[in-house]
Formats: structure tokens, C-alpha cells, sequence
């Protein structure tokens, strides 16, 4: 295998994940420089019993990227990227973040399908799902997934593609980590004539004006929105609008986003993939503490608007946030069987973020708040807490038998069994 580290500073290196207050301790980690180190490392915990877990970005807030007492299999050496121009498909290693996948993306004039953060690992954002801010036109990452290279349980390397190991393949397309050790992928890329995009504040009672954006506007138009305190320290509800179309049609329909209400602030014009999660990461930055809950909405009804603005009002930290992240368009007309990600009607994915920093004395306050939303239903495959077994049957409604069944053919021994995933 390739370097492991069990003490020392490098191993402590290791440890540092996006959520400062996890603070599991493997017994090693193992820098994996290709698919190989991979095998070993899984081969290890299997024949030792050990825990086993995979680090790629670091950034499941719920710290599974760390086997405490158990094997951790360290993805970040692995970054590389390779696009080929001709058929617009990027091969991805699995350690390599959102933010890598868009500038190789962009050297090539072309755009990936990505989350919100550019620090988020690609393997695991597409593998559960992948919601951001081209969904509308172009589905959500899991969708642009075309193939993996797995190291399964029993520490072969597999292709997953749609001749080879399909069922596998659709597992991977929304269903989780729980399958196997993704080590490459292909994802389809796409060509867009402008990408204009920018965050717009308003007041809380500019909520409803916001429902049509946010669900049933054009595909090249993809909104995020939600409540977070100012740089002033004023709360404000926000939109975060990106189109990736026609520049004149998408600089009307942004122009249109600054006009609902009175806003408070409006800041929108051309941009890029990695300009757009460069700003998300220094928003979030890593080291602080956080808890995240999700659940999801087709709409905003006056129940779903009581339950967001007393949220929204009874934030105890200035670093929190509620994010309402868009399925709508190309996202919504997938078919619900066609990939473990199950919920295609149009809805709001509603994220409830508490954030605060190390030493804070309010910590238990922040954690009571981030549970605001629980008289909503739902919920998020990809954020999903390792309480939530019952929730995450639930989100994956008809699709959980198969989803069981592709594990216990892929996984009979659950050697990969991240709680709170199937």
C-alpha cells in the first residue's frame, strides 16, 4: 500500500475534514495514489475487521469520512482530471473535488455539473445525488454520470457502466457510497453560451414571490435561495440566481429576480463555474463546527412559509443558514426508476445549516435550531444524519428494495456501512 499513516503530523493532516467538530481518530489512514492502494486498503479492514471508511473532499458534515478506531482510505492525492474536448467527458479520480472537475471543465470551454462548493468531493456529491446550479438544464451530477471504476468489498476492480455491471452503475447514480470504492468516474459534460449569475437580498416577505423562480422557471435557469445574516449583520432571505443560455434572455430574466419586492441588495452579471464556488467555499469555510438537516417540499405553501420564517427568526448563530436548493426542468423529467435518486417531482430540498465556532458556549442552542424544520417531510440522500435510517428508507421510497438488493449482491458482508446510508 501506499503511505499509511497511524501517528505524526502528516496522519493529523489527515484528519482535518470541512467540520471541525468531528473528532473521530482512525487507527490508520491510507494515502491512496491509485485504484491499487485502494484494493489493499480495503482487502486490510476486511481480513482485520476493521471500520472502514473513504475520505474524499471531506466534507460529509456528519465526519463518515473518518473511520474512528478503524481504516481510512484517504482519496485527496487522487485529483486528477482529463477532459476530452471532442466528446465532452471529463475522467474524474476519486479524490478530486468540484472544484477541480470545473477548471479542467472550463480549460476546455465547457461546464460540469456540480454542487454549490467547490471543496465538496465529486465521487461523493454525484453518488448521492448532486443537486446545484445547473440541475434545471442539465439534471443533477448523478445524472451526468456515465461510468465508474469501483473497488467492490471484496477488493476487485470493477467497471460500472451501462454494458458492464448496470445495476451497479444505477446504484451509484443517487444510492450512496455504501457500494463500493469509487476510484474513477466519466461524466458528461456540456457547452453553454454564458453563465451569468449573483445573490440577490430581499425581506423575509419577499418568500411567495420567490416560488415561481425557484420551480417552474425556464431550464437554463437554476435558483437557490434561503435566509442568512448580512456582512452588517442583518438577516435577509437571499436568491442566488444562475442561467446558462442565451446572455440577453438570461440577463432579462435575472433583471426580472431584482424587481420581486423591494431588494435590498442586487449584484448580477457574467461569471464562471469556479468563480461561483470559489465565493460558496469562503462563505463556508472549514474548521467550524456545523449540523445539517434537510427535508423537501413541492412548494411554498403558508404551512411550509410559518415553518421557514420561524426558523429564519429563531437562528441563534449569524453564521447559520436555511438553503431551499431547486429540482425543477431537466432534473424533474428523469424517471423515478431510471436512477436510485427517486424523487423527481418539482420541490425545494430545504437544508437547515448551523455553524458556529470551536469553543462557542451556545453549541447545544445551535443544535436545538438546526432541528426547526422537522415538521417537514423528507429529506436529502447526500445529507442525511446517521440517525435518519428511517428517513433514508423513506426518501427512497419504490427504489429501496432494489437498492437492498444491489447491496446485498455487491456488499454481502457490509464491509461499507457509513450509518445512516444503505
Amino acid at each position: 500500500m501506499s503511505d499509511m499513516l497511524t501517528s505524526g503530523t502528516e496522519y493529523e493532516a489527515a484528519l482535518s475534514i470541512w467540520n471541525g467538530a468531528v473528532t473521530s481518530r482512525p487507527l490508520a489512514v491510507v494515502r491512496c495514489a491509485g485504484p491499487a492502494d485502494v484494493q489493499a486498503g480495503v482487502r486490510t479492514a476486511r481480513e482485520k475487521g476493521l471500520p472502514l471508511s473513504v475520505r474524499g473532499g471531506g466534507h460529509d458534515w456528519a465526519g463518515r469520512a473518518l473511520a474512528d478506531g478503524g481504516l481510512t482510505l484517504d482519496l485527496s492525492p487522487m485529483r486528477q482530471v482529463s477532459v476530452d474536448p471532442v466528446t465532452a467527458i471529463a475522467t474524474v479520480a476519486g479524490g478530486a473535488t468540484a472544484a477541480d472537475v470545473a477548471a479542467a471543465a472550463q480549460r476546455a470551454g465547457l461546464v460540469a455539473v456540480t454542487g454549490t462548493a467547490g471543496s465538496v468531493g465529486m465521487a461523493g456529491l454525484t453518488l448521492g445525488g448532486g443537486y446545484g446550479p445547473l440541475s434545471g438544464r442539465f439534471g443533477l451530477a448523478a445524472d451526468n454520470l456515465l461510468s465508474a471504476g469501483v473497488v467492490l468489498a471484496d477488493g476487485t476492480l470493477v467497471t460500472a457502466d451501462d454494458e458492464h455491471d448496470p445495476e451497479l452503475l444505477w446504484a451509484l447514480r443517487g444510492g450512496g457510497g455504501n457500494f463500493g470504492v469509487v476510484t474513477t468516474m466519466r461524466i458528461q459534460l456540456h457547452a453553454v453560451p454564458a453563465i451569468l449569475a449573483g445573490m440577490i437580498m430581499y425581506r423575509f416577505d419577499a418568500l411567495p414571490e420567490l416560488e415561481e423562480s425557484l420551480l417552474r422557471g425556464p431550464d437554463e435557469l437554476t435558483v437557490q435561495a434561503g435566509f442568512i445574516t448580512t456582512p452588517t449583520g442583518e438577516p435577509a432571505l437571499f436568491a442566488a440566481p444562475t442561467w446558462c443560455g442565451d446572455p440577453e434572455v438570461g440577463t432579462r430574466e435575472l433583471q426580472r429576480l431584482t424587481e420581486l419586492g423591494e431588494p435590498l441588495a442586487a449584484q448580477v452579471g457574467p461569471t464562471t463555474m469556479v468563480d461561483q464556488l470559489a465565493q460558496i467555499d469562503a462563505m463556508f469555510p472549514a474548521g467550524r463546527h456545523v449540523e445539517i438537516a434537510t427535508r423537501t417540499v413541492t412548494g411554498l405553501d403558508r404551512t411550509v412559509q410559518d415553518i421557514l420564517l420561524d426558523a429564519a427568526n429563531a437562528k441563534t448563530s449569524p453564521l447559520s443558514a436555511i438553503s431551499l436548493h431547486s429540482l425543477h426542468g431537466a432534473a424533474a423529467r428523469v424517471p423515478a426508476d431510471a436512477t436510485a435518486f427517486r424523487n423527481r417531482t418539482p420541490h425545494l430540498m430545504v437544508e437547515t445549516i448551523a455553524v458556529w465556532e470551536p469553543g462557542d458556549p451556545d453549541e447545544k442552542r445551535h443544535r436545538d435550531w438546526v432541528r426547526a424544520t422537522d415538521r417537514l417531510p423528507g429529506g436529502y440522500p447526500n445529507l442525511l444524519g446517521p440517525d435518519d435510517t428511517e428517513r433514508t428508507a423513506a426518501v427512497f421510497g419504490p427504489n429501496t428494495e432494489r437498492l437492498v438488493a444491489a447491496k446485498r449482491r455487491y456488499d454481502p458482508e457490509l464491509v461499507f456501512h457509513a450509518p445512516g446510508k444503505l
